[in-house]
């Protein structure tokens, strides 16, 4: 399964009755096993998009990834025509230099940008609902009370939910977020708890939470049937499906390096953390490609605007309506 930033954890909790109780529901969703047909996958890929790339059948992942999952909503109401006029008025955002053409670093560039904008953007809708003294930062004990505040009323909900070991979990994640240690967060750290797959500093947190949801034995590593058993239900299915042979194959040729039948820390960083593909500059090239038609390693507006259904589609985002706003990027 994806690595669920606190943030999506937080967005279910604040649907539910108590908070507490969702994010207890969350946490049960992140930890359970999935049914025999579906695969789970802790990879943390960039948020791109959470569609599946394949131009074969639509353009969807590239929508998102040029403009932001959230804003790539929006374009579903656009006619061809208002969508080119208004991929016209981003392609001037996108050359950054104003030279007339966009290269595949500002390309790059803009696709970095649109996904830090839906992180910023989510971790601003949330901050009024823990920044309850409204002092621009959010202490722990804020955090804590919004959070944990049945629990803390009633520490021994019968309910089957360990509260006191995920806010434990919670305080630690928090603690590392905080760089200066106080115990209080400014934007940026509150933006690095909710999401800390996000920042340098706190992979090791990612990598650590990880390990303790799939290490069922406690030995402080991922062995080959914990790392299938975390992706795959066995129960009514007595044939494996071929992609969990496949999986198993990974695990012992690919993910234990040092085939000690186990993943260590840096083995697991290396499998939910990749460090040697960057999704943006993947599809900064892949947009490229398709969309340069002289095939001068440039793309003018013209050459955009021809490709619009690759960018945009005829429907494409709240940026349709941030575009007459002028206020978005």
């Amino acid at each position: 399964m994806v690595f669920i930033p606190q943030d999506r954890r937080t967005d279910l909790k604040m649907e539910l009755r108590p908070l507490v109780m969702c994010f207890a529901l969350c946490v049960v969703y992140a930890t359970s096993k999935p049914t025999a047909t579906e695969k789970k996958d802790r990879v943390h890929h960039e948020q791109l998009s959470d569609k599946v790339h394949d131009d074969a059948e639509s353009f969807d992942y590239d929508h998102d990834a040029f403009l932001g999952q959230e804003e790539a909503k929006t374009f579903d109401q656009l006619t061809p025509e208002e969508s080119k006029e208004r991929l016209g008025m981003i392609v001037e955002k996108i050359d950054a230099n104003k030279d007339g053409y966009v290269t595949e670093e500002e390309l790059k560039a803009w696709i970095k940008k649109a996904q830090k904008k839906y992180i910023y953007d989510n971790v601003d809708r949330q901050w009024k609902d823990f920044d309850m003294n409204n002092d621009g930062v959010i202490s722990w004990e804020e955090y804590k009370n919004v959070t944990y505040g049945t629990y803390l009323d009633d520490p021994e909900p019968d309910d089957g939910f360990n509260y006191k070991q995920m806010m434990s979990r919670d305080e630690r994640r928090f603690k590392m977020a905080d760089k200066d240690g106080n115990l209080i967060a400014d934007k940026e750290e509150f933006t690095a708890f909710l999401h800390p797959e996000e920042y340098d500093y706190m992979k090791d947190i990612v990598v650590l939470e990880t390990m303790e949801d799939i290490d069922k034995n406690g030995d402080g590593f991922i062995d080959l049937e914990e790392y299938i058993g975390d992706m795959y239900n066995h129960e009514g299915d007595p044939q494996e499906p071929e992609w969990v042979k496949t999986e198993r194959e990974q695990f012992v040729e690919f993910r234990d390096k040092n085939r000690d039948g186990k993943m260590d820390k840096e083995e697991t960083m290396d499998w939910i953390l990749p460090s040697d593909y960057d999704h943006a500059e993947a599809e900064a090239k892949h947009l490229m490609y398709e969309s340069d038609s002289d095939k001068d390693g440039r793309l003018t507006k013209e050459e955009i605007v021809d490709k619009y259904d690759l960018f945009v589609g005829s429907q494409a985002t709240d940026f349709g309506e941030a575009l007459v706003r002028h206020d978005e990027f």
